[in-house]
């Protein structure tokens, strides 16, 4: 797409809006996305909403991680030194963001039924999504996999987060549960399992196998997104579980 051809300018099937409720809101670049919040571009001649939808993603990259990450965490300040986003462009986008962080971070009631990793994530989501330091969730649950409690067990640095087996498995024996699921983030956004989340992963289960406690999964969460240990690896079948 040519980044200074106005939106009206386009043929129907490709305005964003039009794709968006033709095709649905996944099947838009950031850029269009963007470009729906902003509503117009820089002016007659210039970028229109797409061009500087793109603008905005590739300057906020400039300034953190990536553009992803510079729209999440960014401020009006940073926002409204871009040519072209003033005051009301800038708050729509902080609106935006705000929303997505809170559907992110929003988790299911007691006794849910756990019954995916995605349920799960959405659980730990408020205590792991989007925090800077490594933190360690455990889902507590009932034997039909409902949920009792959502615990945070402990917090780490930057970079690294304690986990010891023993004060997991406490919550749970406390709390009366009879199954586990365990979590944690990687601030980074990186969603590969270091060596010592498999390492963590395979004294849980051991523990959970000693306990009678079964550990269900162990999850790690970042940039809003979340990956599954039991599908990622063997160590379920090396290590059975008796739910």
């Amino acid at each position: 797409m040519t980044y200074s051809i106005p939106i009206s300018d386009l043929p129907a099937t490709e305005r964003p809006r039009e794709r968006l409720a033709a095709q649905g809101p996944s099947s838009l670049s950031n850029s269009e996305l963007l470009a729906i919040l902003l509503g117009s571009g820089q002016g007659k001649g210039k970028l229109s909403a797409v061009g500087l939808g793109h603008l905005i993603l590739k300057t906020l990259g400039t300034y953190h991680q990536d553009p992803l990450t510079g729209l999440r965490d960014t401020t009006i300040e940073e926002l409204t030194q871009i040519h072209g986003v003033g005051f009301a462009k800038a708050t729509s986008i902080l609106a935006a963001v705000e929303l997505g962080k809170r559907i992110a971070q929003s988790r299911p009631l007691e006794r849910t039924i756990v019954d995916s990793p995605s349920v799960a994530a959405a659980a730990m989501g408020e205590y792991l999504m989007w925090q800077a330091q490594e933190r360690l969730v455990v889902l507590l649950l009932d034997g039909r996999n409902g949920l009792i409690a959502t615990q945070l067990v402990t917090i780490g640095s930057a970079t690294e987060t304690l986990a010891p087996p023993r004060e997991i498995f406490q919550s749970a024996v406390r709390q009366g549960a009879v199954k586990i699921v365990v979590g944690h983030n990687h601030p980074s956004g990186s969603l590969s399992p270091s060596d010592d989340d498999i390492e963590l992963t395979r004294r849980l289960l051991i523990g959970a196998q000693v306990l009678e406690i079964p550990l269900v999964d162990h999850l790690i969460l970042g940039r809003g997104d979340h990956v599954s240990l039991r599908k990622l690896t063997d160590l379920w079948l090396e290590i059975p579980q008796g739910e």
